[in-house]
Parts: structure tokens; C-alpha cells; sequence
């Protein structure tokens, strides 16, 4: 019986279409543990060795707490978001969780106490500040272009008053403001993609094929929470770019004359899944078909490319909104 026989036998012991599969194989994942004294032989501190996939999973999480998924709801005399929490500084605190994961790879690194995977653990860690900061600088155009924090009022100055032609370029989605708003898309996609570790700047998991990345230790649960994260993040990042540059849940401002807030709730929902949806699929699209770059290649393209032109960028956007 080859792999492909087991696949559509398993699939068929596992509910309806095989919609059980997913969470049988989680389940079997999480049975697995790891002995105390297997880890003192691998020479990881106990402690530290459960710490690490723990943060990284624990601060994708957070960076979500903040995101609205749709149009305010009207309850009584006030307005309620529809973000867990609907802080005035949004847009910082999803930036400062996403940089915290680097802490979760840089502590899996270090936990194993062995050079192959800290210098892994290093390298991811490197790799995730420095297209970082490209991340940052293009959220900071996104914060000079709409002129807040809240990430509800972040998506609410990206709807025209009286929707146009010439207002769409204006005072639409910032994909579309010339000349600041098109660059800081681009630059904040392929910042995505580093962050997240997806193809072409996959280098994370040609070092664990290697035997030298930095949860190369880890297993069952452990190594399970690493691709957590991973994902969580990928999830964020998407919800971020059709927050800061199509809109959120708006479409074109139609659905602002409905008078119902929880209609219009349930219609920008609808939407806004639909561009995170959009934004999902081409992430994984390019995994698919672009290669790894080469580490130094890697470097370079941050260093040398994006980050000039982020730093370009938020001083045209700067110049646009005061001239």
C-alpha cells in the first residue's frame, strides 16, 4: 500500500470527508511527550526548552486581540468595536507583539544548548528584525497617511465622504492614494513574507531539514506551537493588509448608507473575510511557486532595497499630507 492508498484510507476512518483527520492528528501530536530525561541529555533547561514555543505562540495571539472585523455596533447610546480590544494605540501594539515572537525563536535557539541550532536561532531572529523594520516603517506610513492609531479609525478615514472617481484616489484605500500608498503595500507584502517565514525567505525550515534550525530539538506539542505561530502570524499579516490598504470591511463606502449598524456589521464581516481570504491565498500561491533566496541575498534585499525605500517613502507620504 503506497502513501496515497493510506491517505484516502485515513481520510475515510476519519468522519465525514475525512474532516476529522485535522484534529486526530493534532490530538495524536499532543499525546506525544517529551521525557525530563531526554531533555537533559539534548542539554536544554527544562523550563526554558517549554518556554519558548509558548511565547511564540502566545504573542501571535495577542497581535490579533486589537484587529476589528468589522464596522462598530450600535448598542444603546454608545458604539462598541468589534476589536477584543479597541485601544486608541491599535497600530503599536500589534507591531510590538509581532516583534516579541522574535523572542520565542531566539529562546529555542538557546534552549537547546547546542551551536548548530543557537546560530539557527540567530539567524531566524535576524531575519525577522530585519525586514521588521521595513514592517514598521510602512505601518508608520499607513499612521501618516490616516493620522491615527485606532485601527477602527485607521480603516474609517479610508472611506470618502461622497464616494467619486477623484475621491477614490483621495480619500480611498490607501492602496490606491498615489504616491505613498501603492509603495508602502508592496513593501509591507514582501515585509510579510519575511516575518512570516514564507517562501522566497524560508530559510527557517532549510535549516531544520539541515539539522541546524532553531526548534530542530523540539517535538510533539513543542514543535507544533512553532508552526502555530507561524500561521497565527500569517493570519495577522493578512488581516492587517486588507485593514491598512483595502479598506477592512468597507467596500467603496456602500455600506455605510445602511442604516442598521448590525446589518452593516454582518455585510462588513462578510467583507472583510473576503480580502483576508484573498490576501491567504497568495500568500500561499508564491510559497508554492518562487525559491529561497540565499542568505546573504536575503540580508541584502532588507538592508540594501526595502529599507531605504520604506525610509524614502514615510518622508514622501510626510511631505504629501503637509503640502
Amino acid at each position: 500500500m503506497n502513501l496515497q492508498d493510506i491517505i484516502v484510507v485515513a481520510a475515510k476512518l476519519a468522519g465525514v470527508f475525512g474532516l476529522v483527520l485535522g484534529l486526530a492528528a493534532v490530538l495524536s501530536r499532543a499525546e506525544r511527550k517529551v521525557s525530563a530525561r531526554r531533555q537533559r541529555r539534548n542539554g536544554a533547561p527544562p523550563l526554558r526548552f517549554r518556554r519558548a514555543p509558548a511565547l511564540s505562540a502566545a504573542f501571535a495571539l495577542l497581535a490579533c486581540a486589537v484587529i476589528p472585523f468589522s464596522f462598530p455596533l450600535s448598542i444603546g447610546n454608545s458604539e462598541s468595536s468589534m476589536a477584543i480590544a479597541g485601544i486608541n494605540i491599535g497600530l503599536l501594539f500589534t507591531l510590538a507583539m509581532l516583534g516579541l515572537g522574535v523572542y520565542g525563536i531566539l529562546l529555542g535557539g538557546l534552549a537547546s544548548q547546542k551551536n548548530g541550532e543557537f546560530l539557527g536561532g540567530i539567524r531566524s531572529s535576524a531575519q525577522a528584525v530585519s525586514y521588521g523594520l521595513t514592517l514598521v516603517l510602512s505601518a508608520l506610513t499607513v499612521l501618516v497617511l490616516t493620522g491615527s492609531m485606532n485601527m477602527t479609525e485607521i480603516f474609517l478615514a479610508q472611506i470618502p465622504e461622497q464616494f467619486s472617481f477623484k475621491s477614490f484616489f483621495t480619500e480611498g484605500w490607501l492602496l490606491f492614494r498615489l504616491p505613498a500608498g501603492p509603495i508602502a503595500f508592496l513593501l509591507f507584502l514582501v515585509a510579510a513574507f519575511a516575518v512570516t517565514n514564507k517562501l522566497p525567505f524560508e530559510l527557517r525550515q532549510d535549516e531544520s531539514e539541515l539539522a541546524w534550525g532553531s526548534h530542530s530539538q523540539d517535538s510533539s506539542m513543542k514543535f507544533a506551537l512553532f508552526f502555530v505561530a507561524e500561521y497565527l502570524a500569517t493570519v495577522t499579516m493578512a488581516c492587517l493588509l486588507a485593514l491598512f490598504f483595502l479598506g477592512g470591511p468597507s467596500l467603496f463606502g456602500l455600506l455605510q448608507g445602511i442604516d442598521s449598524s448590525w446589518l452593516r456589521g454582518l455585510l462588513g464581516f462578510a467583507v472583510f473575510l473576503a480580502k483576508v481570504g484573498l490576501f491567504l491565498f497568495f500568500l500561499i500561491w508564491a510559497r508554492w511557486t518562487l525559491r529561497r533566496f540565499r542568505w546573504e541575498q536575503l540580508m541584502q534585499f532588507g538592508w540594501k532595497l526595502l529599507l531605504p525605500i520604506a525610509i524614502l517613502n514615510m518622508v514622501v507620504a510626510g511631505a504629501a499630507v503637509a503640502f
